[in-house]
């Protein structure tokens, strides 16, 4: 890619304001700007004529502030997929009994918990956009604004999601054809998990608004602190006692596990959330550089309010479209169930849910650096469009990606070589270990494109492309992934190991569509 420069007289005095010119977009992403607004200043070395301005990222380098931004984003993803195998690893610790239905009920509730991501990630992405934009041009009023308006909308919409979450479970769970049993379990885990929702909002929106200012190292502290409680929390209150390695350890927390086991597991997780959201509120009142929460601003400005939706919006519904592909993909996999009980596989039968559950659970340590990576491009590409320095933003875009295939590329190699392994330390039932690992080996080939859709979704949302990202995911996702899952997994009958290879080729086509738009672009020319 080339990039022009034009070289200005620097003999003027360094504390002169340097002069930025901002176009006014179109009423689509790739409408043509005023053609005079849009000329830009650019220096030859670096960002001299579009640097950030304020907030933590203020003056550093390009690679300096990748790495302060994905460090800690890596970190705290890390400890994430912690809890959620060690909560897989208690639905599996749970009394033979009851497992395989748990950990079906289980796998529900963590479709639910990425519902809840998508719900809150709509609101705090508009926030995150507008905050760093507004720090790249060192607009900290606006930041201030920006802030307190997101903070409301995050509890105020996750108040909602917690109440659509206790009703809808039940139609949820009989949708994608679960036992009786197993319907029971994702109930009980739902709505005692949705209680914790209002601060889950605070901690949440709060976190990805500290991310636009450049400030990534007190939510990953926070998350290390939630995860903590989460785990220590889900342990006693499940009941469950764990075998780690041919370590007993035992639970003192004397619940009956096949009363309390799955609630317990959920009731962790409601607690966490809320020991989260407290931290959260509290690191946003004292404040991080050039931004903090003030309680006058703790009220909706329609302006603010306007700017962060019609970032907000597009990304709810992407992110719906892609959970609601999902939840088909489970139906598909619940007929996979269906037909392999009545023509008496009863082997086959049962737990093919959990199976993917597992799956995606391990699949989640190769979205670790995808996501870091995405996390960083997003918040320094935004700043950097707000400084006025488009070729400092593609920069930062490419670097992120390139380093989040390298990555990935080699969590897929680990995922093809010790798929076994992998599915033992979650589950010893004969279904999962038949299953998972050759569904870890598909998962591993296709990592590359993988980090490609992840890196640059993640980089165009964070600065405020997400028209076209809700366009190329639902496509992508509606056109390719659902025909080729059915095709490959019921029509064909290849079982489960079909629904994957459909699952991961839509992945292939859909990163290279992300590649085109950033190619393309139209991005630059977007206004938060």
């Amino acid at each position: 890619m080339t990039e022009r420069h034009d070289h200005h007289d620097e003999s003027a005095d360094d504390s002169t304001p340097r002069r930025r010119v901002v176009g006014d977009a179109g009423l689509s992403p790739d409408d043509p700007v005023n053609p005079i607004l849009t000329m830009q200043e650019e220096e030859a070395d670096g960002i001299e004529a579009g640097v950030i301005r304020s907030g933590r990222l203020a003056g550093r380098s390009m690679w300096s502030a990748i790495g302060i931004l994905a460090i800690p984003v890596l970190l705290q993803q890390t400890l994430t997929a912690l809890v959620g195998l060690v909560d897989k690893m208690l639905a599996g610790g749970l009394p033979e009994a009851i497992v395989v239905a748990a950990m079906d009920g289980v796998g529900i509730g963590s479709f639910v918990g990425w519902f809840v991501s998508i719900a809150l990630g709509g609101v705090g992405l508009g926030g995150q956009a507008l905050i760093a934009r507004a720090m790249g041009a060192g607009d900290g009023a606006l930041a201030s604004r920006g802030l307190g308006t997101t903070i409301i909308l995050g509890v105020a919409w996750s108040t909602l999601v917690g109440v659509v979450m206790w009703f809808g479970v039940g139609p949820l769970a009989a949708l994608t054809d679960l036992t009786p049993e197993a319907s029971r379990h994702a109930v009980d885990y739902v709505r005692t998990m949705s209680l914790g929702m209002p601060l889950c909002g605070v901690m949440m929106v709060g976190s990805m608004c500290l991310f636009g200012a450049g400030e990534t190292l007190k939510p990953s502290l926070i998350a290390a602190a939630v995860n903590v409680v989460n785990v220590i929390s889900s342990w006693l209150l499940s009941g469950v006692s764990l075998e780690i390695g041919g370590l007993q350890l035992p639970n003192p927390g004397g619940v009956d596990p096949l009363e309390w086991g799955v609630t317990g597991i959920a009731a962790g997780t409601a607690t966490s959330w809320t020991v989260g959201g407290i931290i959260t509120l509290a690191v946003l009142l004292r404040g991080v550089k050039d931004l903090r929460l003030e309680l006058p601003r703790l009220r909706p400005e329609r302006s603010i309010m306007m700017r962060v939706v019609k970032v907000g919006i597009p990304t709810f519904f992407e992110g719906i479209a892609m959970w609601a592909v999902s939840l088909i993909v489970v139906g598909f996999i619940g007929r996979i169930a269906v037909r392999a009980a009545a023509s008496g596989d009863a082997a086959d039968a049962g737990g093919l849910v959990g199976a993917h559950i597992i799956t995606v659970q391990w699949e989640a340590f190769s979205f670790l650096p995808g996501f870091a990576m995405g996390t960083a491009a997003g918040a320094l590409a935004g700043q950097y469009l707000g400084a006025g320095n488009p070729a400092m933003a593609r920069r930062a875009l490419i670097a992120c990606t390139v380093i989040g295939v390298i990555m990935m590329s080699a969590m897929g190699v680990v995922f093809m070589l010790f798929g076994r392994t992998l599915t033992s330390i979650i589950s010893d039932q004969p279904i999962h270990l038949a299953e998972v690992p050759r569904l870890l080996f598909i998962c591993g080939t296709t990592q590359a494109f993988f980090a490609l859709t992840m890196v640059l979704r993640q980089g165009l949302r964070g600065v405020g492309d997400t028209r076209w990202t809700l366009l190329i995911t639902t496509c992508s996702s509606y056109g390719i992934r659902l025909p080729a899952c059915w095709l490959l997994g019921i029509h064909f009958d290849l079982g489960l190991a079909g629904i994957w290879m459909g699952l991961m080729g839509e992945i292939v086509i859909r990163g290279m569509l992300f590649l085109c738009r950033f190619l393309h672009g139209g991005w630059t020319k977007i206004e938060v």
